[in-house]
C-alpha cells in the first residue's frame, strides 16, 4: 500500500498528459487496499498507447505484483 500511495499522484498525472486522455479518475474503497479506477480514452491507440507507457513506467515496475481485475468496453 505504502508504494501505491507514493507513487499514485505521479501515475495520474501521466496519464492525464498522455494524448487521446480524457478521464483518468482512481479512488480509494472502503477497503484500503482497493482502488476503483475509471479511465476514458479518445480512441483505441490512445489506450493502446496508455496501457506501453504505463507497462514501462515506475508506477508498472513497482505494482507489476497487485492484481488486478478490470473490464475494457467500447474499442
Amino acid at each position: 500500500m505504502a508504494v501505491v500511495t507514493e507513487l499514485l499522484p505521479r501515475h495520474i498525472e501521466l496519464a492525464r498528459a498522455e494524448l487521446g486522455c480524457i478521464s483518468f479518475e482512481v479512488n480509494q474503497t472502503s477497503d484500503p487496499r482497493v482502488w476503483n479506477v475509471s479511465e476514458s480514452f479518445q480512441d483505441a491507440g490512445s489506450f493502446e498507447l496508455h496501457q506501453v507507457r504505463v507497462k514501462v513506467s515506475d508506477w508498472g515496475y513497482a505494482t507489476a505484483g497487485i492484481k488486478r481485475n478490470y473490464s475494457v468496453s467500447g474499442l
